[in-house]
């Protein structure tokens, strides 16, 4: 049976890209009957990628059947998956973000996860000498996905692990870095098609604080302006998408990737709250900025207080 590789809800370029990379190295390597396939439409500078590179893209999906043989890529959090993926037959994990913890398997598997900012990074390391056979378009996915995470090495989340493998896939790639982030970059601050809903769910996880269900938003953009122009109808429609999506609040950071700075919609008292304590910021308005804060994972999730 086809083994599916997907990563989490709401997929980023890394959650695009990685389910790909491994995928390829599956079946061309491996010998391995495997699928890359998406929880979700990909975000702009995803699609981005994929088109830069020539990559379809792969299909949707929003259930798996019982017993399906399936990797699961940048994530381990069950929220982040589909409702049964305890009933699939889990058979490995690659991530870099915490361990959640109720995922369930059905024998012992592959784990590997490393404190690196992104799993493609990780995926190069696993990969190893048969990185040498991997395509053009393989390479520019990693390196996409590296970027992506790292925000261009501006995020806390950074190691010289990720560095010194992008640099080296942008060599191979006769690509300059720079050049290449600002277009994804641009590629991933041009959301005016989207509804403001859209936007909310866009770059979203859920995390439980003290009891209390957050959807944890980020925007990551170097016009951060587009977005924080929709700030009224963005903070009007924060309390439908909480009642629809399960949650109490919707926190939404809107991530100045050129400034280094996070502006954090205030919508109401509570959030109000949350900010003020979980940041030690004085909030006066419907936004608050928060200097030096661009990494959900490292800045703001363990921050968080209610």
């Amino acid at each position: 049976m086809t083994t599916l590789v997907f990563g989490h809800k709401s997929p980023d370029t890394d959650s695009t890209g990685s389910p790909i990379i491994w995928a390829w190295y599956l079946n061309e390597i491996k010998g391995k009957d495997a699928e890359a396939v998406l929880l979700g439409e990909p975000n702009t500078e995803a699609a981005f990628v994929l088109n830069k590179w020539n990559l379809p893209k792969p299909r949707i999906i929003d259930a798996v059947a019982a017993d399906q043989p399936v990797v699961i890529v940048d994530t381990n959090n069950p929220a982040e998956l589909p409702d049964a993926i305890n009933d699939a037959d889990i058979t490995a994990i690659i991530d870099h973000h915490k361990l959640v913890g109720g995922l369930e398997t059905k024998g012992p598997i592959d784990i590997r996860i490393e404190p690196l900012a992104c799993t493609a990074t990780i995926m190069w390391k696993m990969i190893g000498k048969d990185m040498a056979q991997a395509p053009s378009a393989i390479k520019g996915a990693m390196l996409s996905c590296i970027l992506s995470d790292t925000l261009e090495f501006r995020s806390p989340t950074t190691t010289q692990e990720d560095k010194a493998i992008a640099h080296g896939l942008a060599n191979d790639l006769d690509i300059d870095l720079s050049a290449y982030a600002a277009e994804m970059f641009e590629a991933k601050s041009d959301v005016s098609a989207f509804s403001d809903a859209e936007l909310l769910r866009m770059d979203s996880k859920e995390y439980e604080v003290d009891g209390t269900q957050f959807r944890v938003s980020v925007l990551e953009t170097t016009a951060p302006r587009i977005v924080l122009d929709r700030k009224d109808s963005l903070i009007a429609s924060m309390g439908e998408v909480a009642r629809e999506d399960g949650a109490d609040e919707v926190l939404l950071f809107v991530v100045d990737i050129l400034n280094e700075e996070a502006t954090m919609l205030i919508p109401n008292d509570r959030v109000k709250g949350v900010a003020e304590k979980s940041f030690d910021v004085s909030v006066s308005g419907d936004t608050v900025v928060l200097p030096g804060v661009m990494s959900r994972k490292k800045q703001i999730i363990p921050n968080l207080k209610v």
